[in-house]
């Protein structure tokens, strides 16, 4: 791939893997437009306003552009398991989805798209789901694969683990969260904390991406991208208070555990196989970029 001579097209541009990534794309001397269901006042790339929810929206935005390569990764992206996220999920995550997949065949179109670790996965035989959002998650995964297997798009999903670092938009997340409040001289509500999670550091995912979309090996394929390895909400948090110099005890036990949290690592050979790709950054390294970028913007 000579991503000097291309044109990209990212998703969900906005958010928080998708402007890391779509940055990336651009020092890398790709041609990246990116797309957003509202206007942005940004000129570092080339920007469309389209919802994804509307297919004739999406085809044309697809035929317009051109791209070598799409990386999907818009969605709703919520954990909250209240009936009010049902709508936003399917409309938002599996019908954006469904429209994108669709244009891209029309296209012949490279399409590599954002899936979950939350999401069950059946070859693993794992069957229980936990919120709106991982089913929806899981259903834009076997929707990808069918547009693979009958209609010979050339598809490649990444389910990513728990993303964190510089720069997330939804800071209620635990790393933002825990981090600002430290910044702030603010004491956390937590939870226990005793739930483990497989966490990987954002630039680790955007190389993910790229190499997914290098590798003509993927095609047809999904991986898992993550580092494997558990680690407890509560020991995550404890690193952050010790990188901030805090020598307070975290208050864990402050806030309702969340029903329905399900513990899922990465399984990475595949993508270690396959596209040459291992999580590189450590958690106390991650962390520690993390804190050192929210303290130079307070």
């Amino acid at each position: 791939m000579r991503w000097d001579s291309s044109r990209v097209l990212v998703t969900g541009a906005t958010g928080f893997i998708g402007s890391r990534l779509a940055l990336h794309l651009t020092s890398l001397g790709a041609q990246v437009h990116g797309v957003s269901r509202r206007e942005v006042a940004d000129d570092t790339l080339i920007w469309h306003t389209v919802d994804l929810r509307d297919a004739e929206a999406t085809g044309e935005l697809v035929r317009s552009v051109r791209p070598d390569v799409v990386f999907h990764l818009a969605g709703e992206v919520t954990g909250s398991r209240g009936t009010e996220s049902l709508m936003p999920t399917l409309t938002n995550t599996v019908m954006g989805s469904v429209n994108l997949l669709d244009a891209a065949r029309g296209a012949g179109v490279r399409v590599v798209m954002a899936g979950s670790i939350e999401e069950a996965r059946s070859e693993l035989g794992e069957t229980l789901t936990s919120s709106p959002y991982a089913v929806a998650r899981w259903a834009a995964t076997g929707y990808a694969r069918l547009f693979h297997q009958l209609w010979n798009v050339p598809v490649t999903v990444l389910r990513i683990a728990m993303a964190y670092g510089p720069g997330q938009p939804d800071t209620t997340k635990v790393v933002p969260y825990v981090t600002l409040c430290l910044l702030r001289g603010e004491k956390p509500l937590l939870t226990a904390g005793k739930r483990r999670m497989d966490w990987v550091y954002v630039d680790d995912v955007v190389e993910a991406f790229v190499l997914a979309a290098e590798r003509e090996e993927a095609v047809g394929r999904v991986f898992d991208i993550g580092t494997g390895d558990g680690i407890a909400v509560r020991e995550i948090v404890s690193r952050l208070y010790e990188l901030a110099g805090n020598t307070a005890t975290p208050p864990f036990g402050t806030r309702p555990e969340r029903v329905m949290d399900v513990e899922r690592f990465a399984h990475v050979e595949e993508a270690a196989e396959v596209l040459g790709w291992r999580a590189g950054t450590p958690v106390d390294e991650g962390l520690r970029r993390t804190l050192e970028w929210y303290g130079r913007r307070l």
